[in-house]
């Protein structure tokens, strides 16, 4: 007889197998030790065990669910008004059971007991508590096409998609960088940034981001004021141990929208790839929302490929609500870090 509770501490490995064997597709990492699951997941701040909820049959772990909640609107703390179902696993032996229905439907009555109005199937954008760096790409994108069993099993329980992403990558041992006569004037007038995080690094950034290795590049003008372009690369180390190459992921690009179509971003990433190929790298991934055709045309012609899709699923019957983006933050504002100037 299957049994449901709440996490103990004992269960790490069982919760790290059923990971490893859960048939997640090439879009989760595997093969990581258990600390990393403490690292990235048990040792959040605002992580609940009542959250993580366990199927049992006798003393082993057959299943999982995880629930918890995003950022507030300003990334200085949770906001329990959307709900999201981060995770869900039940070992393919114990499937057609009924036990994943049963585990989303006890983790939906957690994140309602913590009032939630609306709940979410896949970590995205900013509501994406724990599995950043294992599940998903440079960001988090939903449930990935690739993870196949993943669609079909939210349709069945009262799920309807409610957004989706693109994911893209390029090999950048293939030295096909595109020129843009743009770049030309962009490197006459600028200076090459290096900063250890982002200038509007939130709380909520530095507890996911902010546990990898990462570095954050601008263009800082000659002329002083405030860089137009930045970007933040930082090592999916654990995808790249189990594929085998180096992978970094793209994140927070931002141009300030005075400063746009100017070449200003082809610029800025055209010069990291350049530094992060002679850093050894083999490949850089990027996540996209699919209704930001401009960043998806950028990328492309930057020799971007798409690989993957994910999406996000909205429980039918719960409210609808934006999640907010953050501001631009300029590197000159007092919260921001130094920053190494470097020429271009």
């Amino acid at each position: 007889m299957i049994q449901y509770r709440p996490f103990r501490n004992p269960d790490v490995p069982q919760i790290n197998e059923l990971w490893n064997f859960g048939q997640l597709g090439p879009g989760a990492a595997r093969d990581f030790p258990n600390d990393v699951l403490d690292l990235l997941v048990l040792a959040q701040p605002y992580f609940d065990k009542k959250g993580l909820i366990l199927a049992c049959d006798g003393k082993d772990v057959v299943g999982f669910v995880h629930a918890g909640f995003g950022a507030n609107a300003d990334g200085t703390g949770i906001s329990t008004d959307t709900g999201i179902i981060c995770a869900v696993i039940v070992q393919p032996d114990y499937r057609r059971r009924g036990i994943g229905r049963e585990l989303v439907a006890r983790a939906e009555d957690y994140l309602k007991s913590q009032g939630a109005t609306q709940i979410m199937a896949g970590e995205s954008g900013t509501q994406n508590p724990f599995y950043l760096g294992l599940y998903g790409g440079s960001e988090s994108a939903g449930f990935l096409e690739s993870d196949a069993n993943a669609a079909p099993f939210f349709q069945r329980i009262g799920y309807e998609p409610a957004f989706s992403y693109t994911l893209m990558r390029r090999d950048i041992t293939e030295k096909r960088d595109p020129f843009d006569p743009r770049m030309l004037t962009v490197k006459r007038a600028m200076k090459f940034g290096v900063l250890d995080r982002p200038p509007s690094a939130s709380w909520w950034w530095m507890t996911r981001y902010g546990r990898f290795g990462s570095l954050t590049f601008a263009l800082i003008p000659n002329a002083g004021g405030p860089p137009p372009a930045e970007v933040t690369f930082w090592e999916m180390q654990f995808h790249a141990a189990c594929r085998g190459e180096r992978t970094a992921g793209i994140t927070d690009l931002q141009v300030h929208a005075t400063d746009r179509r100017k070449g200003y971003a082809k610029s800025l990433l055209t010069e990291v790839i350049r530094r992060l190929r002679d850093e050894m790298v083999t490949h850089v991934e990027v996540t996209i929302r699919e209704d930001n055709p401009a960043a998806i045309n950028l990328l492309t012609a930057l020799n971007f490929q798409p690989f993957d899709r994910g999406v996000v699923y909205r429980k039918t019957g719960t409210a609808d609500s934006a999640t907010p983006r953050p501001a631009f933050v300029v590197a000159g504002s007092p919260d921001a870090p130094q920053v190494v100037l470097q020429t271009v």
